[in-house]
């Protein structure tokens, strides 16, 4: 899990500096004063040192006391300091990359990997993306300085969200029915993704299928694994654990929730949104007593991901047995939930 710090800048007045501590205290986060730093989540003090001094932080370890470097990354020196206190097992190195920013990460992420943390320091949940996600693994954490409460708090949704795990249950096919041609929606988006992984889908807020990215190979179409053909423009589907769309409201930039057999979840952005005239099938199910619906394409390259492998709508008959997620019962107003509101989805 990825670690956030903060340090509350000079600017901030009595008031914001209450707020930001409070928030600090209830998140659990690590507060940086000086040449201390304290963990509201494990209790631990941390020591940090503003700069490299091998026979103090040596001194330090030898205590058993946790100990943070913060450097800032002018050039190749000032990493190759940085590698050495990860080599001598400084438990944080925080990091200020002044003129550029994402190459010196990549490069400190590839040359401290499991030796030392590192903590990025950044002012706005915005960066605090940027470096969480470089080189693909990201810092392990960053330092927001500011005295800005909403940008704190914009920041803990970002960094302490965990990737939540989605529910899936199995759903019995009840029937296919192939009906006429309509607006469907092929879903690219900027990931890859891999056997068993694609988008949840439905005709009902409530219901949705797992329909498999266009991985598999076959005589007549290259895999496209970065594509998921989701069905008409009217479908739902899911951005978040709690919000739905339209598939028609997809356009390049947003996110979307890719979700796996064992229901692990990431966020993907779209990378294009393509619609177009195509045949349809209807696929019914039940599971656990509620039948659900999806339409979809009528092609062979459209897989529904089962319990143990992923089978083409073309094939599927009654009685075959899918993936799908059962949602919270109610309305649903901009795609938000609204339990206590009557809809009735056929």
């Amino acid at each position: 899990m990825k670690e956030l710090w903060i340090d509350i800048t000079q600017t901030a007045s009595p008031s914001e500096k209450e707020s930001l501590l409070k928030l600090a205290t209830e998140s659990g986060l690590t507060l940086l004063e000086g040449a201390k730093a304290h963990n509201y989540s494990s209790k631990c003090d941390i020591s940090v040192l503003t700069r490299f001094d091998e026979k103090e932080l040596t001194q330090l370890k030898r205590e058993d006391k946790k100990v943070a470097l913060r450097i800032t990354i002018r050039g190749k020196e000032d990493e190759n300091t940085a590698v050495k206190a990860a080599e001598l097992t400084a438990d944080y190195i925080i990091l200020n990359c002044q003129d550029w920013r994402v190459i010196p990460l990549e490069n400190l992420i590839a040359r401290t990997r499991g030796k030392s943390k590192l903590i990025a320091e950044v002012s706005s949940a915005e960066e605090a993306q940027l470096v969480l996600g470089a080189l693909e693994l990201g810092t392990d954490g960053v330092l927001l300085k500011t005295a800005d409460t909403n940008e704190l708090v914009k920041t803990i949704a970002f960094v302490k969200k965990q990737a939540p795990k989605i529910e899936l249950a199995t759903a019995k096919i009840t029937a296919i029915q192939q009906i006429g041609t309509g607006a469907r929606v092929c879903v690219d988006t900027c990931d890859l993704m891999a056997p068993g992984e694609g988008i949840l889908v439905g005709c009902q807020s409530a219901g949705f299928f797992l329909v498999e990215a266009e991985v598999h190979e076959n005589p007549y179409v290259q895999p496209r694994p970065f594509r998921v053909n989701a069905g008409p423009a009217s479908q739902y589907t899911l951005t978040s654990p709690q919000h739905t769309r339209y598939l028609s409201e997809l356009k390049a930039g947003d996110e979307v929730l890719i979700v796996n057999r064992e229901g692990n979840v990431k966020q993907a952005n779209v990378g294009r949104a393509k619609i177009e005239m195509r045949p349809l099938l209807l696929i019914e199910a039940e599971v656990r007593g509620t039948k659900i619906k999806t339409i979809l394409q009528n092609a062979e390259t459209i897989h529904l991901v089962t319990p143990d492998g992923s089978k083409p709508v073309t094939e599927l008959k009654a009685g075959d047995e899918v993936l799908a997620h059962i949602a919270a019962k109610g309305g649903r107003h901009f795609g938000v939930a609204v339990p206590d509101e009557t809809v009735i989805e056929r």
